[in-house]
C-alpha cells in the first residue's frame, strides 16, 4: 500500500523542497491555476490511497487509465466520486488536494472478487512526499504545521507512534522527540466498519452507510475538520483539527474484508487520508468525575457548537477535563473542558443527537449577554461557504443540516429559550422500543407540507441545464436503511393534523386572533398537545424500521463501552422522519421560510410546558 505519485509531486508543498509561504505561495497558486495543474489523492474502497497530478486536459477517462495501472479491474466498471459528486468526465469542480473516491460499479462480497489493491512498477516508486501533508494551504491550520514538523523530526529519531486501545476505530498517539504525545491521527479507513479497522469492526467499503446510517464510511474525518473550523475564535475550545495526508508503517491494514491482519506477516508502509488533531494534555474525562463542578460557561459554549453542528455522539467520553488550579487539600478548584471527537456530526439527514449535557445543571441556567451576541453573530451562509471552500468534499446535505440547526439555535436563543430547551426540542423521544419525531422534526414536517403546498414551486429548475448534485445516487444506500419516506410523508399528511387544527400554520393563526380575549396560551397548549398526541396515536414510528446495530464485541471494547453509554454502540437504526436533501434550491428556500414561520408558536409551547412543570414540582413535593 505504498504511495504511487504519478509524474512528480507539486514543489513547495508541505514537506517538499521548499516551503512557500505569503505572497510566494499565492503566487504559486496562481501559476498553478493558470497552468491548470493539480494534486488530488484518490482514495480506493479499501483505503489505499494514491497521489495523482492533473493536467489542464486530463479528464476522467484520462485519470481512469493511468489509474489502470494501479488496480488490477476494468476502469469501466468503475465511477470516480468526489462528494456528491459521480464525475462523469470533466474535472473541473475538483480543487487541489482533494480526495476523490474511486469505487466499483458493482460490489461483490465473494472471495473470487478482486480486491482493489497496488500492482504495477509505478507503485515501486518511492514516495517523494513528506511523511505527513496537510491536505489545504489554509491559513487556518497554520497552528498544525510546526506540530508536525515536529513529528517527522521524531520519527526521523526513531520514535514511533502509539495505536489507541479504546474505542471503536483505528487511532494513533503521534510523538514528538521527547515522547510526548502531541497529535492523535485516525485514519478514515480504521474507522468502525471500515475495511482496515483494526479492531474487528469491519464489512464495508468506504462511501456506505456507516457507524450512523447517514454518516458514511470515510467521512468522519473531515466532519472533525469541520467541527474545529466552525468553532470560530475558539470559541467551544476545539483542537486545532485539519484532514491529512499520512505515511506510516503503524497503520493497520487487513488482508481482504473478513478483517485478517496482514500486519503480521510483513510490515507495511501505508499512506493514509486521516484526521490530524491537536493532542490536548488532560486529567481526565467528563466520565470520571462529578459534573456539577464544570463552569457553566464552558458547557454553553460546547452545547451551542452541538446544536448548530447536530452532534450525535457528546457523552463525557469525549469532553476532555484539564485543571487549571488544584483548589487547595479536598478542593476540585477549577476546570477547562475540551470537546473532542466529532465525527458523528454533520449528518446527512436530520438524526436524532446525542446530547449528555441535557441533564446537567448548567444547561438550565439562560445563556449570558457574551453567549448571545455570539450566536446572533452567526451566519450560516457564510459557514456554508467556508466549509465548501475548506472543505470542497463536503456534502451538500450535511450544509442543510447546519444551515436549519444554526436557524433553530438563533431564534431559540432570541425567545429566551435555555440550552436544555433547546436541545430537549431536538431529541427525540423512545417509547415501547419505537421512535418519535423530535419537535425539531415535527416543525420540518409541516414546513415541507406547506412548502409543498405553494403553487409558486415550478416543478422544474429555474436554471436551464442547471447542475443538481446527484442526490438520488447518493441516497440509494441511505433509503435501504431507511425506507421509503414517500409513505411516512402522505402518512402524516393525512393523520397527524386531525385532531384541533389542521396545522401549525392555522395555529399559529387561531393563536393571532385570541389575542384580544387573552386566550392565546390554553389554545397553543391545547393545539400543540393534540398535535404530539396525534402522532403517537397514529404510532408513525411503526412506518419504520427497527433493529440495531450488533458489531462483533470483545473484552477490551466491553469495558469501553460499558464506561460510556453512548450513542456509538448497539444503535437503533434510526427513523428517518425528514430529508433535506430531496428539496431543489427554490424549493428549500421557501422551506427556510415556512420553518421560520413556524418556530415562534413551537418556543411558546416549550416556554408554557417548562412553565407549568416547574410549578408542578414546586407543589408535589409533599412528605
Amino acid at each position: 500500500m505504498a504511495m504511487a505519485v504519478f509524474k512528480a509531486p507539486l514543489k513547495g508543498e508541505f514537506h517538499g523542497a521548499r516551503k512557500m509561504e505569503g505572497k510566494q505561495y499565492k503566487h504559486h497558486l496562481l501559476q498553478q491555476q493558470s497552468s491548470g495543474r493539480r494534486r488530488v489523492f484518490v482514495q480506493t474502497e479499501t483505503g489505499c490511497v494514491l497521489g495523482v497530478e492533473l493536467d489542464r486536459n486530463d479528464n476522467v477517462h484520462t485519470v481512469k487509465k493511468r489509474l489502470q495501472i494501479a488496480f488490477n479491474f476494468p476502469t469501466e466498471e468503475s465511477s470516480l466520486t468526489f462528494g456528491d459528486m459521480v464525475l462523469k468526465n470533466d474535472l473541473s469542480a475538483v480543487r487541489n488536494d482533494s480526495p476523490l473516491l474511486l469505487k466499483r460499479n458493482l460490489m461483490h462480497r465473494s472471495s473470487s472478487t478482486p480486491c482493489l489493491s497496488p500492482t504495477g512498477n509505478d507503485l515501486q516508486r518511492k514516495d517523494r512526499s513528506g511523511p505527513i501533508e496537510i491536505l489545504s494551504h489554509s491559513h487556518c491550520f497554520m497552528s498544525l504545521k510546526q506540530t508536525a514538523n515536529d513529528i517527522v523530526k521524531a520519527m526521523k529519531m526513531g520514535v514511533e507512534p502509539i495505536p489507541v486501545n479504546g474505542g471503536l476505530g483505528g487511532a494513533y498517539y503521534f510523538r514528538n522527540e521527547m515522547g510526548q504525545s502531541v497529535a492523535i491521527v485516525k485514519p478514515t479507513d480504521e474507522e468502525p466498519f471500515a475495511p482496515n479497522n483494526p479492531k474487528g469492526f469491519v464489512g464495508k467499503a468506504l462511501g456506505q452507510p456507516g457507524l450512523k446510517p447517514s454518516v458514511r464510511v470515510g467521512e468522519t474525518g473531515f466532519r472533525e475538520v469541520a467541527a474545529y473550523l466552525l468553532d470560530y475564535d475558539h470559541f467551544s475550545n476545539v483542537p486545532p483539527t485539519a484532514l491529512v495526508k499520512i505515511t506510516h508503517s503503524v497503520f493497520n491494514v487487513n488482508d481482504g474484508m473478513d478483517g485478517n491482519k496482514s500486519r503480521e506477516k510483513k510490515k507495511l508502509v501505508s499512506s493514509k487520508i486521516a484526521s490530524f488533531q491537536k493532542f490536548v494534555p488532560h486529567d481526565f474525562d467528563a466520565s470520571d468525575h462529578g459534573t456539577s463542578s464544570f463552569p457553566v460557561a464552558s458547557v454553553h459554549r460546547i452545547g451551542i457548537l452541538d446544536i448548530r453542528i447536530l452532534n450525535t455522539d457528546r457523552h463525557g467520553g469525549n469532553l476532555l477535563v484539564k485543571k487549571l488550579d488544584d483548589g487547595g487539600v479536598g478542593r476540585f478548584g477549577q476546570v477547562e473542558l475540551i470537546p473532542i471527537d466529532h465525527g458523528l456530526c454533520l449528518p446527512e439527514t436530520l438524526e436524532d443527537p446525542y446530547f449528555e449535557w441535557i441533564h446537567w445543571p448548567q444547561a438550565s441556567i439562560p445563556f449570558s449577554e457574551e453567549e448571545l451576541d455570539y450566536i446572533q453573530s452567526l451566519d450560516p451562509v457564510k459557514d456554508c461557504e467556508m466549509l465548501r471552500r475548506e472543505l470542497p468534499m463536503i456534502r451538500e446535505a450535511c450544509l442543510r443540516v447546519l444551515v436549519l440547526c444554526t436557524v433553530f439555535l438563533k431564534e431559540a436563543a432570541v425567545f429566551g429559550l435555555c440550552l436544555a430547551e433547546i436541545g430537549e426540542m431536538m431529541t427525540r423521544e423512545f417509547r415501547a422500543g419505537e421512535e418519535e419525531p423530535s419537535e425539531l422534526e415535527m416543525l420540518c414536517i409541516e414546513a415541507k407540507r406547506l412548502t409543498s403546498e405553494k403553487d409558486v414551486l415550478s416543478p422544474k429548475s429555474d436554471v436551464e441545464g442547471e447542475t443538481e448534485f446527484q442526490f438520488d445516487i447518493d441516497y440509494n444506500d441511505l433509503d435501504l436503511v431507511y425506507g421509503s419516506e414517500t409513505g411516512t410523508n402522505e402518512f402524516f399528511a393525512k393523520n397527524s393534523f386531525s385532531y384541533g387544527c389542521s396545522s401549525l400554520g392555522e395555529l399559529k393563526e387561531s393563536i393571532a386572533e385570541e389575542e384580544e380575549d387573552d386566550k392565546d396560551e390554553t389554545i397553543l397548549t391545547i393545539s400543540l398537545s393534540k398535535l404530539s398526541t396525534s402522532m403517537k396515536n397514529n404510532n408513525l414510528s411503526n412506518t419504520m424500521g427497527s433493529g440495531h446495530l450488533k458489531p462483533p464485541r470483545d473484552n477490551k471494547t466491553d469495558k469501553a463501552l460499558v464506561s460510556h453509554k453512548s450513542a456509538n454502540v448497539q444503535l437503533p437504526v434510526s427513523a428517518n422522519f425528514v430529508k433535506l436533501a430531496d428539496m431543489k434550491e427554490v424549493e428549500w428556500v421557501v422551506f427556510l421560510e415556512r420553518f421560520q414561520e413556524l418556530l415562534h408558536s413551537a418556543f411558546a409551547e416549550r416556554k408554557t410546558l417548562t412553565l407549568r412543570n416547574t410549578q408542578r414540582l414546586g407543589t408535589s413535593c409533599k412528605f
